[in-house]
């Protein structure tokens, strides 16, 4: 049975060899739990980034950052395939466990979801749980866990404290930009799943999308991040068959489409339930139908507001 925790726990190990060379951290809390910061108290950096998504994927992935331009700038962007796709996208990736303990608050992703099963209706979809005996957690967040926060995520996963290894990276952070351009198949996925497109049928995927720049706090951040996503990522999905509803993957199909996301965020009182779900997705998507053997193109690239949003002078 595929373990995403069991392959994620190898790149993790990894990390933690070379945690001078990729500036990152680890250490062990009173419970004995694991928690490598890569962003938060130290620089972290673009291979962090990269071993940080690869967890989040749970490790059925291979990614690289190559330099591209958007218009005349040159960026980095983030290329990334897996032949798994519903469950290292889905399965482990998808941002979909809200971690509150008291004050603390993050934004949980990676394989430790496939043991809590956070949210329950996404591994009934796509048929798939772990069952390991440790759990592999990614939080976006600025704060560093303390063991009441670890403990509550043991307790979901049904697992003990000194068998978690969380790693954290801000949004604001070099860590925190890679790893959210990371999510560009993710975000094909997710809005397939809202189009009723059974995500099992996606045979294999490949993504790229512009890292975005650091920016001066999790807000902005968390605006040109998402802006990477929707206004710049493309995607190639190989796909076991055609339903008319694929041509609404794409970001541009959104009422809320053309702003940069900060201004759209401004705009709803920064209330995430208030924006168009179908904004979150890719820009561009490009599909092949295995059975016929036809390839579609769906969706655009806009350079000016991603470029915008990036407060490139």
């Amino acid at each position: 049975m595929i373990s995403v925790n069991e392959i994620a726990l190898d790149i993790v190990e990894d990390m933690m060899d070379y945690e001078e060379e990729l500036r990152i951290r680890s250490f062990r809390l009173e419970n004995n739990a694991t928690v490598i910061d890569c962003g938060v108290n130290v620089p972290g950096g673009y291979e962090a980034g990269v071993m940080f998504t690869k967890v989040c994927m749970g490790g059925f992935c291979d990614i690289h950052i190559t330099m591209n331009y958007v218009r005349d700038v040159a960026m980095p962007f983030i290329t990334e395939y897996t032949d798994q796709p519903a469950i290292s996208c889905l399965g482990s990736q998808k941002a979909g466990w809200q971690i509150k303990v008291d004050s603390y608050f993050a934004m949980g992703s990676g394989p430790a979801r496939a043991l809590a099963l956070k949210p329950k209706k996404t591994y009934e979809l796509i048929e798939y749980e772990d069952d390991a005996e440790y759990a592999v957690i990614a939080l976006e967040s600025d704060r560093i866990p303390d063991e009441r926060v670890i403990e509550y995520i043991a307790g979901e996963c049904d697992v003990n404290p000194e068998e978690v290894y969380a790693l954290i990276a801000p949004t604001a952070s070099i860590t925190g930009s890679v790893q959210i351009s990371g999510r560009i198949i993710e975000t094909a996925l997710y809005r397939m799943v809202e189009l009723g497109y059974d995500p099992k049928k996606v045979v294999s995927a490949s993504g790229t999308c512009p890292i975005a720049p650091v920016m001066e706090n999790d807000l902005k951040a968390m605006g040109a991040t998402n802006d990477s996503l929707i206004y710049y990522g493309s995607v190639y999905l190989n796909l076991a068959e055609y339903s008319d509803s694929l041509v609404d993957i794409p970001s541009s199909t959104s009422g809320d489409y053309g702003k940069p996301f900060s201004e759209i965020f401004s705009e709803v009182n920064y209330d995430f339930y208030r924006i168009d779900a179908s904004l979150f997705a890719p820009a561009r998507a490009v599909i092949n139908i295995l059975r016929d053997g036809k390839t579609h193109v769906f969706g655009k690239l806009n350079p000016d507001v991603l470029l915008k949003s990036y407060q490139i002078e």
